[in-house]
């Protein structure tokens, strides 16, 4: 297992060997595990061809504006923004695709995140898991399989009840893809937080892609739980009051990019991603903190799994019998899941809550008997029933502190 660095950090770190954009994320052990719950899900606006890239923007006054680095960067991989934004996304020829890893470039196209597009992300990955023969490797600590936690549904408004949430959307070559997602704090700007925390493969495919591409984030998506039918008449203010918010940065684990897959259980214990977000609209110059009220702190120094007494898991799982239109959350007491003995041990608990629920922040009381994210959402069964996520360490510290820092001046 090769050590890592906080990757993506602007030119930082490593000098990112890989290529990469956005694809379907699953993280997954092998054939019964899915990422995430099943990992992600993908809708039925299938992109032509293979993987390809994505990227980093910024607005001014409601105008879509790219750094003139980014600009520099789109030029020498021969994008022009104009057909970007008018379809040239569509194209994931491999090579494309597969850039450097800081290479992260996601353009703002307004309207791209309609009500239907969003609501059509939610068609399960049925491929993506892993079955308890994947675990038989291990060397570590794993407690026996957790029971079943039927996930309740999280009363509406959801902006009331967990104003932290969302979804996260993105393209693959394998279509429109959903997960979710968490609002947390900045420490370089305390109250006025533009940032999310999501899974790692819910923003970049792993070992063989790269990064996906029109990632944005929707915070309390379908807020008053409005059914799938009410959903196909619902307007944009309605399916996201709270905005569109598009992922101008991103950063994850170098783990992920050099071992994670769509299927089997590699790169999980760092399945997990940090965005920097901006709003589609120009916004009324409030950050994202600010605008839903609320924004979780990360603690990186959780209590070992024995010591923690309950998690809390939060997410819009898609995958049947659920249809990811609506928020749902289990509570539980962790036990352990050891992938392998060179890499850090997961949370894991029972749950009911399948593909979609993906990247869904988990939340344990601290010492100060405040809540904080210590988790979130990477694998889980198939056949549902059970939640694991990776224990938030010095890698995820890394990975944090560099999106916050590169924004600080902001």
């Amino acid at each position: 297992m090769r050590s890592i660095r906080p990757l993506f950090a602007a030119r930082r770190g490593r000098s990112a060997r890989r290529r990469t954009s956005p694809v379907l994320a699953a993280v997954g052990l092998t054939a019964a595990l899915a990422l995430t719950a099943t990992a992600c899900n993908s809708g039925d606006d299938k992109a032509d061809g293979e993987p390809g890239s994505s990227a980093s923007a910024s607005q001014d006054n409601g105008k879509f504006k790219i750094p003139d680095d980014i600009k520099n960067k789109l030029k020498e991989h021969g994008i022009d923004i104009d057909k970007w934004k008018h379809g040239a996304w569509k194209n994931w020829d491999k090579d494309d695709w597969l850039r450097e890893a800081d290479d992260y470039i996601n353009p703002i196209i307004k309207g791209l995140w309609d009500p239907d597009r969003m609501r059509g992300a939610d068609d399960p990955d049925k491929d993506k898991g892993v079955d308890d023969s994947d675990l038989s490797g291990d060397q570590g600590v794993t407690d026996p399989t957790p029971a079943s936690v039927t996930a309740q549904a999280v009363k509406t408004a959801y902006h009331d009840n967990a104003a932290e949430s969302g979804k996260v959307f993105f393209d693959s070559p394998e279509g429109t893809m959903v997960c979710s997602a968490t609002v947390v704090e900045d420490p370089a700007h305390p109250g006025k937080s533009n940032l999310v925390w999501t899974a790692g493969h819910c923003v970049h495919a792993g070992k063989k892609g790269g990064w996906y591409r029109n990632i944005a984030f929707v915070p309390s998506y379908n807020n008053d739980g409005r059914t799938a039918a009410d959903l196909q008449k619902a307007t944009k203010a309605e399916v996201a009051p709270y905005g569109v918010w598009w992922s101008d940065w991103a950063q994850t684990s170098d783990q992920w990019i050099e071992q994670g897959g769509s299927t089997g259980g590699k790169g999980a214990s760092y399945d997990f991603s940090v965005l920097h977000v901006t709003p589609e609209k120009g916004g009324s110059g409030k950050s994202l903190e600010e605008t839903v009220g609320s924004a979780l702190p990360v603690n990186f120094n959780a209590p070992a799994v024995p010591k923690v007494t309950s998690i809390t898991a939060t997410g819009y799982p898609a995958a049947a019998p659920f249809d990811g239109q609506k928020l749902y959350q289990c509570t539980d007491k962790p036990g352990r899941l050891s992938l392998a003995k060179a890499d850090p041990t997961m949370y894991r608990i029972g749950c009911t809550m399948t593909g979609g629920s993906s990247g869904g922040g988990w939340v344990a009381t601290g010492s100060d008997g405040k809540p904080a994210l210590v988790s979130n959402t990477s694998i889980g069964p198939v056949s549902s029933g059970w939640l694991a996520g990776p224990h938030l360490g010095p890698v995820a510290k890394g990975i944090y502190d560099s999106v916050s820092k590169k924004f600080a001046g902001q």
